[in-house]
């Protein structure tokens, strides 16, 4: 018997979450009764066993210490509560650790699995269903650009199951929107319906915006005469670049409102705004006279920006 971690294709610090997932994945494509994989019978038996051993703490715990094997019989040197005779778990009265084994025809199944694990994969026949059963889910995500969000329009899509889709993006979708699509999942077993796919859209991340709700929020440089003096500049948005006033005597950090140049909303609701914050850019290098000019000011016209911020 292999290591049960390599049997259901997991690192040693798996999660019980995750080791029922692993085994119910692998379990519902070996069931004998309804695989075509080659040897399902003895991959199904493997990863039972595997589950055997993982999906009871104690026995888990007992395999990592290195005191039973992979099929659950006590390692030498034997330690108390694990010997082999009548009172041991191997004996007629034991209470430790049981051989794991499968059987399969009428009536047959997997013996020291939790029936209810069996009974999600496979039905109440603890796995002997013949009923058409519905194919698995499958869950992907796709991140569209800020500009689609805007406009609608399709994106590529590659699902788990090897197919690519372009799907429809709804105008304005709200970020984490999942988009359910009928019969696109995992193929099901004696001619059932397929699951489907469920595509989670999100928003790709903007180089210029930022995303706050509806709105955007955008830094835009200006030079320090634009800020002084005033002036018309070209700020960008996501329909195309528009003209904003930047009005005379402006400190940096000062914030422009343009309103519906957001995002938009589902329901041809009122857009989002876009919020401007300028920044001062001083001109790039050394600028002597710009220097000159600071250290003047700096002598006879003083002021304290940070007036009244003391603690």
């Amino acid at each position: 018997m292999r290591d049960p971690y390599n049997v259901l294709g997991l690192a040693k610090t798996a999660s019980a979450g995750e080791i029922k997932s692993a085994f119910r994945k692998l379990a519902k494509k070996y069931h004998p009764d309804q695989s075509k994989e080659p040897r399902a019978k003895e991959r199904f038996a493997e990863i039972g066993q595997a589950y055997e051993i993982l999906g009871d703490e104690k026995k888990r715990g007992a395999f990592d210490r290195g005191e039973i094997d992979a099929e659950g019989k006590p390692r030498a040197p034997q330690f108390e509560g694990f010997g082999a005779g009548p009172g041991g778990p191997s004996g007629p009265g034991g209470g430790g650790f049981r051989n794991f084994h499968f059987e399969f025809g009428d009536g047959g199944g997997a013996r020291n699995i939790d029936p209810d694990v069996f009974a999600e994969l496979f039905g109440a026949g603890r796995g002997r269903s013949r009923a058409p059963q519905k194919g698995e889910d499958v869950a992907v995500a796709v991140t569209v650009p800020l500009a689609q969000v805007a406009t609608g329009g399709d994106v590529r899509v590659s699902l788990p199951t090897g197919k690519t889709l372009d799907v429809a993006v709804p105008v304005g979708f709200e970020d984490g929107k999942a988009i359910r699509l009928r019969g696109q999942g995992e193929p099901a077993a004696r001619g059932g319906q397929p699951g489907d796919a469920l595509v989670t859209l999100r928003y790709a991340p903007h180089p210029l915006f930022k995303v706050e709700g509806r709105d955007l929020r955008l830094e835009l440089p200006i030079t320090l005469y634009e800020a002084v003096l005033g002036a018309k500049v070209r700020a960008p948005t996501l329909s195309g670049a528009v003209e904003i006033t930047v009005p005379a005597r402006t400190s940096s950090g000062r914030a422009l409102r343009l309103r519906g140049k957001g995002l938009p909303r589902a329901g041809d609701l009122a857009a989002g705004d876009l919020l401007v914050t300028l920044r001062i850019a001083l001109p790039p290098g050394e600028d002597k006279a710009l220097a000159e000019l600071m250290r003047e000011w700096r002598e006879q016209k003083p002021y304290d920006p940070r007036h009244g911020m003391s603690a």
